[in-house]
C-alpha cells in the first residue's frame, strides 16, 4: 500500500508527493533537487532543447494527490496509446534515478503525455507559426520513429503543402517546387488536383525564367524531367513548352533549309544542329542534318588553345603540333611506342632499316600520295637530308649532322642512308616538317591534306579547307573547324550541345563526367605529356643549383597534381616525376625505357626550400662581396604559361606556394598559340612537352639548343654519352645516368606526368583509339547520323 508523508515532502520538494510515489524513494532522494520532477507547477517548456533530451513521458498528478509532475521513460503501452480502462497503480521510472521503479495510483494520475505527442505539439506550434525550419527536426524525428502513424503522416503532408506555400509567397520557386514534388512523392492523392495545377504554374514560370536567360539547356532537362515524371494531362506546362520549342525548332529547321539551297553549307550546318537540339523529335531533323553532312562534310572540333603556329614536329607546344598536323606533313611520323622506342611512318613509302643498324633503305611510293608530295623524288629527298647535315643550312640539325655519313641514290624512288656508327632509331632523328618548298612550291606551302581558308573568319575559330586536288568522294570532312573555348567546362557543354563533334584536350575531371554519357565517347592519347618549369633568362638566381632545388623543393607538386588538376580522382599515369623523362602509364611500358624509377621525386619541404633560398642569397652576397660589386636581388620570378586552364590552375597554385615562402613570383599568361616566351618576358615557363623518343628528345629539351638552353657540362657529356649507345642496353643505362644528372642539376623542373584525354560525338567515326594526335586518321572520320 502506498504511504503519505508530507515531513519527506517538505524536506524533498523536488520529488513527487509521497502519496503518489512509494516509500522506498525516500532514501534515494532525501535533500535532492532536480528539473525532471516537482510538487507544483509545469516543466519548463523546453523548445529545441527537447531534440537533445533523452525521450520520456510527462506524468502529472491531481492536486488531491499532493499536484506535481514527473518525467519518467516511455511506457510500453500497446501501440503507445494511453489505457482508458484504468484500476490499481502504474509502475514507471523517472528520469535522473535509474534502476528504480516506483508506483501511482491510477486515480492519482491527472495526465500523462506521451513524448511523441510533446513533439507533434511543439512541430504543431512552429507550423502554425510559418516556423517551418523550426518545425523540420521535430517532424522528422518523429516521422523517423513512428512510421505509418495516421496523424503525423497527415501531419506531414499538411508540412509540405503550407512549406510550398510559404515559399510561394516569397517568390521562392524552386523550393516550392521541391516542396509540391516531395508531396507528390509521399502521397500522391493529397490534394490532387490543386497540387498538379500549382505545379504546371511554377514550371511554366521557372521554363521562361530560364528562356529569358539564355539557360536554354536547362530550360530542356526541366522539360525532359517533367516528361519523365508527369503527363501532359497532370502538368499543363508540358505541352505547351513542347509546343514552343517545336515552334522553335521549326524555324530553326526552315532557315537551315533556306542556307542548304543557297549553298552556304556552314550556316546550314548549325541551323540544322540547333533545330535538332530544340527538339530532337522534329520530323526531317535528323534527316536534314544527315543530308548537309553528306554534300558538306565539316567537323567542329574544340580546342583549349588556338593555334598561331602549325609545326606537326613541335614537342612543347600542343596546338602547333596538333593543327600542325592538319597543314603539313613530317618526313617520319611517330605513331605510336613500340616494344625498341616509337614506331615511324615513313611520309613517302617505305623505310628499312639494316640488322646492323648502320644503313637505312627508303623506299618511295609517290603514287599513294597526293598534291606536291607527289613530285617529291629521291633525289629531292637526298637533297633536303643532306642540307640537314650542313652548318650553312638554316635546317641545320647537329644530332643528325653527327649520325649520317653518306647518302646513296640509286634511282628516283630508292635511296640509302649511311650512318657513322650504329643508331638505334634514326627515323626519329628525321622528324622534321615537309612544306611545299619540297616540291619547288613556295616556302611554307602546305603539303597536308587540309589548308588554312583565306577568307576571314569569326574571332576564335579557324578553318582548314581539304586540297582540291583531294577527291571527296569517301566523305571524308571537307571542312576542320578549330573553335577556342575559353573555359573548359563550357567547352564540355558545347560538345554535349552538338555544337561541337570533338574536343582536342580535357581536364581529368571532365573526361570521367563524360565517360557516363551515352552519346560520347572518350579516348585516352596513348603516350603521356611531361610537365615541367623550363627557366628562360639569365635570372641570377635561377642560375644557381641550389635556388633551383629550392623552387623545387617549394612546390608541393602531389597536392597540385592531385587536388587541383585531377580532382582527387586517382587516374593511372598521371604521377609525380623526378626527371625530364615519362614514366609511362604501367609497369611494362615501353615509352618508360629512359626513366629509373630508383630516383625518387624531391618531396615537398618548404622549410628546406627557405634554407636552400637563403644559401643561394649568402653565396651571392659573398661572391659580390669578394668581387667589390653589388648583390643581385632577388627579384620576382617571372612565371609564363600558355593560353589553357590547367596551365594556368597549376601555376596559380606553383605561385602562391612559392610565394608563401618568400620566392616572390609573378604570372605571365602567354600569347595565343605561343608555348616559348619572347627573350626578356620570362624566367620560368611552364611547358607541356610530348617527350615520346628520350633517344632523340633528350637533346631537343636539355640540350644547348633546345629548350632548357643549357650549358651544364655534366648534362653535355650524358646527351654525348648518349648518342653513341650502340644498342638498346647502353641507350637504357645512359639514359637512366641522364636523369640521375638533370635530377640532381635541375637543368629543368619537373612537376608531373599527365594522361591525357580526348571526346567526341558517337556520330562522328573513324578517329582511332591509339592515336598520338587528334588528327593523325582524319582521312577516316567520317559523320553518321
Amino acid at each position: 500500500m502506498l504511504a503519505t508523508n508530507e515531513t519527506f515532502r517538505r524536506l524533498c520538494l523536488a520529488i513527487l508527493l509521497c502519496g503518489a510515489f512509494g516509500a522506498s524513494l525516500v532514501s534515494e532522494c532525501a535533500g535532492q533537487v532536480t528539473p525532471n520532477y516537482a510538487i507544483e507547477g509545469e516543466p519548463e517548456d523546453e523548445g529545441l532543447e527537447l531534440l537533445q533530451s533523452e525521450p520520456y513521458d510527462l506524468v502529472r498528478f491531481k492536486a488531491s494527490a499532493g499536484g506535481g509532475w514527473a518525467k519518467v521513460m516511455p511506457f510500453d503501452f500497446p501501440k503507445r496509446v494511453v489505457p482508458t480502462k484504468t484500476t490499481g497503480a502504474l509502475g514507471m521510472s523517472v528520469l535522473g534515478l535509474p534502476g528504480k521503479t516506483y508506483e501511482a495510483k491510477w486515480a492519482d494520475i491527472q495526465s500523462i503525455e506521451l513524448w511523441e505527442d510533446r513533439l507533434i505539439r511543439e512541430t504543431e506550434q512552429r507550423m502554425a507559426k510559418g516556423d517551418f525550419a523550426g518545425a523540420y527536426p521535430f517532424l522528422a524525428i518523429l516521422y523517423r520513429d513512428n512510421p505509418g502513424v495516421a496523424r503525423i503522416e497527415q501531419m506531414h503532408r499538411e508540412y509540405l503543402f503550407n512549406n510550398a506555400a510559404a515559399a510561394y509567397r516569397e517568390k521562392d520557386l524552386l523550393k516550392t517546387l521541391s516542396m509540391l514534388e516531395e508531396l507528390r512523392s509521399v502521397a500522391p492523392s493529397f490534394q490532387t488536383d490543386q497540387v498538379l495545377k500549382i505545379i504546371g504554374g511554377i514550371t511554366d514560370q521557372l521554363m521562361q525564367k530560364r528562356m529569358d536567360e539564355g539557360k536554354l539547356g536547362d530550360a530542356q532537362k526541366m522539360l525532359a524531367r517533367l516528361e519523365r515524371d508527369y503527363t501532359p494531362e497532370q502538368v499543363a506546362s508540358i505541352r505547351t513548352w513542347n509546343n514552343k520549342f517545336l515552334a522553335m525548332a521549326e524555324e530553326k529547321k526552315q532557315q537551315a533549309i533556306a542556307e542548304r539551297d543557297a549553298g552556304r553549307w556552314r550556316v546550314a550546318r548549325r541551323l540544322a544542329i540547333d533545330s535538332l537540339y530544340l527538339y530532337p523529335a522534329i520530323p526531317g531533323g535528323k534527316q536534314l542534318v544527315r543530308e548537309i553532312d553528306t554534300a558538306y562534310p565539316l567537323v567542329n572540333v574544340g580546342v583549349l588553345q588556338s593555334a598561331t603556329v602549325l609545326d606537326p614536329t613541335s614537342i612543347e607546344n600542343w596546338p602547333a603540333r596538333r593543327t600542325g598536323r592538319l597543314v603539313y606533313r613530317a618526313l617520319f611520323e611517330m605513331r605510336n611506342a613500340g616494344s625498341e622506342g616509337g614506331e615511324y611512318q615513313f611520309l613517302f613509302g617505305e623505310a628499312i632499316p639494316s640488322p646492323d643498324r648502320m644503313e637505312l633503305k627508303l623506299e618511295l611510293a609517290p603514287e599513294k600520295l597526293y598534291g606536291p608530295l607527289t613530285q617529291v623524288d629521291s633525289f629531292v629527298l637526298a637533297d633536303r637530308l643532306q642540307a640537314l647535315a650542313s652548318r650553312s643550312a638554316s635546317s641545320y640539325q647537329p644530332s643528325w649532322a653527327a649520325a649520317l655519313d653518306s647518302l646513296s641514290v640509286p634511282g628516283p624512288r630508292s635511296m640509302g642512308i649511311n650512318l657513322r656508327r650504329p643508331h638505334m632509331l634514326p627515323q626519329s632523328l628525321l622528324q622534321v616538317k615537309v612544306d611545299g618548298s619540297w616540291a619547288g612550291l613556295a616556302e611554307g606551302s602546305p603539303t597536308g591534306a587540309y589548308a588554312p581558308a583565306t577568307e576571314a573568319s569569326e574571332p576564335g575559330v579557324s578553318r582548314y579547307l581539304l586540297e582540291p586536288s583531294i577527291p571527296n568522294t569517301d566523305g571524308r570532312p571537307r571542312e576542320v573547324v578549330e573553335i577556342w573555348q575559353n573555359d573548359a567546362a563550357q567547352a564540355v557543354t558545347s560538345l554535349l550541345r552538338g555544337d561541337l563533334d570533338a574536343l582536342d584536350h580535357l581536364f581529368p575531371a571532365d573526361a570521367a563526367r563524360l565517360r557516363q554519357n551515352p552519346a560520347i565517347r572518350v579516348q585516352e592519347y596513348p603516350l603521356p605529356t611531361v610537365h615541367m618549369l623550363v627557366p628562360t633568362s639569365d635570372h641570377p638566381y635561377l642560375s644557381q643549383r641550389d635556388f633551383r632545388r629550392a623552387v623545387c623543393y617549394g612546390i608541393d607538386r602531389n597536392d597540385i597534381l592531385k587536388g587541383e588538376l585531377l580532382g582527387n580522382v586517382d587516374i593511372p599515369g598521371c604521377q609525380v616525376i623526378s626527371g625530364p623523362f615519362p614514366a609511362g602509364v604501367t609497369q611494362d611500358d615501353p615509352l618508360a625505357y629512359a626513366y629509373d624509377t630508383s630516383i625518387a621525386p624531391l618531396e615537398y619541404q618548404p622549410r628546406l626550400a627557405a634554407l636552400l633560398k637563403t644559401m643561394t642569397q649568402q653565396r651571392l652576397a659573398a661572391e659580390a662581396a669578394k668581387d667589390k660589386t653589388t648583390p643581385p636581388e632577388l627579384k620576382p620570378l617571372r612565371l609564363g604559361y600558355p593560353q589553357d586552364d590547367l596551365a594556368r590552375i597549376a601555376c596559380q597554385a606553383i605561385a602562391q606556394q612559392l610565394n608563401m615562402i618568400s620566392i616572390p613570383v609573378t604570372l605571365v599568361e602567354l600569347p595565343t598559340g605561343v608555348s616559348r616566351p619572347e627573350k626578356g618576358t620570362c624566367d620560368l615557363v611552364y611547358m607541356v612537352v610530348a617527350l615520346w623518343e628520350p633517344l632523340t628528345d633528350a637533346r631537343r629539351v636539355l640540350g644547348p639548343d633546345g629548350l632548357a638552353g643549357s650549358s651544364d657540362q655534366l648534362v653535355g657529356l650524358g646527351l654525348r654519352r648518349l648518342e653513341t649507345a650502340r644498342n638498346w642496353r647502353e641507350v637504357r643505362e645512359r639514359l637512366y645516368d641522364l636523369h640521375s644528372i638533370a635530377h640532381h642539376e635541375l637543368p629543368i623542373i619537373p612537376l608531373w606526368q599527365l594522361v591525357d584525354s580526348y571526346a567526341y560525338r558517337k556520330e562522328l567515326m573513324g578517329l582511332g583509339n591509339d592515336i598520338v594526335s587528334l588528327y593523325q586518321n582524319l582521312d577516316r572520320w567520317r559523320l553518321a547520323r
